[in-house]
């Protein structure tokens, strides 16, 4: 086997901020690291068979399957690798999703390897590269879900921490139009002298129902 397939263990302590854009990259990465792995197992019968490129072809899946792994687990081009205990469970704890990729990475690489030479050992190296087909795309599901729950939980986290700053902005607002219909009481006692007083209250009111409004209209945006 080809012990030197992957970088060694590496958890990544990244510094990218989480966002839906992000999420949404993670989510999609992973989902197509689930359709290559049927891509190179199919091409790798193809090689077995002696389909033409097909050798080519299940080693180019295999090298895109290979580096959507190391990005998903140790981040890079923007993304984070493993960030939350959730998903380090997932890849390092009982699921062993790390150890089950890298085993069939280089399950694959040796198949491939002994179709190319001829060797007696291609048809049972082909067997359990079929036969773990299914177990793998199971791990390769589990995963994906861990994202689409971190996902999840990122979205209903901003909607909450939204919710906090509009209810604080909203606290602001209404002590600010207090203060704008105490000074309007002020500038009415004062008569004429209190008249450009009385102008700034009344602008200071209008500010605050303005607020009230924008207020509104980003707590509907966020609850949907």
């Amino acid at each position: 086997m080809h012990a030197e397939t992957l970088p060694p263990l590496f958890v990544a302590k990244s510094e990218v901020k989480l966002s839906g854009d992000v999420f949404g990259a993670l989510i999609n990465l992973s989902g197509r690291r689930r359709f290559t792995s049927q891509r190179v197992v199919l091409y790798s019968v193809l090689a077995s068979l002696g389909h033409e490129d097909a050798d080519r072809t299940a080693r180019d899946a295999l090298a895109a399957f290979k580096d959507a792994h190391i990005t998903l687990v140790q981040g890079k081009q923007g993304l984070p690798g493993v960030f939350c205990q959730q998903l380090h469970d997932a890849y390092f704890g009982t699921l062993q999703g790390d150890k089950v990729v890298r085993d069939f990475i280089a399950l694959d690489e040796s198949t491939l390897d002994a179709i190319g030479s001829g060797s007696r050992r291609a048809p049972a190296l082909l067997d359990e590269l079929v036969r773990c087909a299914t177990p793998l795309l199971s791990v390769l599901n589990a995963l994906t879900l861990v994202y689409e729950e971190q996902s999840k939980r990122h979205a209903a986290l901003q909607r909450r921490q939204m919710q906090d700053l509009m209810g604080d902005i909203k606290t602001i607002a209404r002590q600010a139009r207090m203060v704008a219909f105490n000074a309007q009481v002020v500038a009415a006692r004062a008569g004429p002298v209190g008249k450009e007083f009385a102008v700034v209250a009344s602008t200071m009111t209008n500010v605050t129902g303005e607020i009230d409004d924008l207020v509104q209209t980003v707590l509907a945006g966020a609850l949907t």
